[in-house]
């Protein structure tokens, strides 16, 4: 009968320890807040930029960040693997970079849909694939259309701005305001603060290669939209939708505001130079 408890009472410890270790086992990501196109309206527009943006969370860590879009008959499964035709545009881009190895991130991306794109019904899906191999996969459906083109692009407004070569230094705030409008529909506002050094073409600078003071895809009115942004010399981080760590250097800056229209046209303002000066 001792034996019987022993071993009774061996297999129960066996079992809790199990669970136990099962239990433990991380969970699968989630994805939640997701934005296809400007304000959520799931549509991108031909020969334009198409807003994405998530909130991830992943226990085991991040792995990788696929999106696939791809236009389907009515008749095809809505899944990932039917078959698109090749005369129609899909995209298929994995993201590792500042995305991989967190537990948590705001995926934000644009994807650009080319001259050539078919409008019509698009699905769209975002997959995430943790570090232990566990993958989630998100669907929905969104639109790609053709812009009306009326050959005018965003007009930028600037009411508010530093005066020229105005010097900031360590714990000095650098402030821009003002009011930027389409009759079409704005698909983003970017400000950004540049170093002279980097010779960049207006065209060129983004959150990658600048300071950013403002970054919104997010309008409750997609015709008009009044930014103020501010930023603090020596301040760790810049106010990009995914913040990123700053390393200040003394010298000639400038202030851009850029607002791409949902038609690919982009406005630009005129460059506010400043001076920097860290201590």
């Amino acid at each position: 009968m001792k034996r019987i408890y022993i071993l009774s009472a061996i297999l129960s410890v066996f079992a809790v320890i199990t669970t136990s270790c099962e239990n433990d086992e991380p969970a699968a990501p989630v994805i939640s807040d997701i934005e296809i196109g400007t304000s959520n309206s799931h549509v991108g527009y031909i020969g334009a930029g198409l807003h994405i943006e998530a909130t991830i969370l992943a226990e085991a860590k991040i792995g990788n960040i696929r999106v696939l879009i791809h236009q389907e008959d009515e008749d095809e499964e809505k899944s990932a693997s039917s078959v698109v035709h090749s005369d129609e545009w899909e995209l298929d881009s994995t993201y590792t970079g500042v995305y991989a190895n967190v537990k948590n991130t705001t995926f934000h991306e644009h994807v650009d849909i080319p001259s050539n794109a078919v409008a019509g019904t698009y699905h769209f899906h975002l997959y995430v694939t943790d570090l232990e191999g566990n993958q989630i996969m998100t669907e929905e459906e969104m639109e790609v259309a053709a812009p009306v083109a009326d050959g005018s692009k965003p007009t930028i407004t600037v009411t508010a701005a530093p005066a020229s070569n105005t010097n900031f230094s360590t714990g000095g705030t650098i402030s821009i305001s003002g009011t930027v409008s389409d009759t079409q529909g704005l698909a983003g506002v970017y400000i950004g603060l540049v170093n002279e050094t980097q010779q960049l073409e207006d065209s060129n600078v983004s959150s990658s290669n600048s300071i950013t003071l403002l970054h919104n895809h997010d309008f409750e009115d997609t015709e008009n939209y009044s930014f103020s942004a501010s930023i603090k010399v020596g301040a760790a981080l810049d106010n990009d939708i995914t913040p990123k760590a700053i390393t200040w250097a003394s010298g000639n800056y400038y202030i851009l505001v850029k607002s791409p229209g949902v038609d690919g046209e982009v406005g630009f303002s005129a460059r506010y130079p400043v001076v920097i000066t860290v201590n």
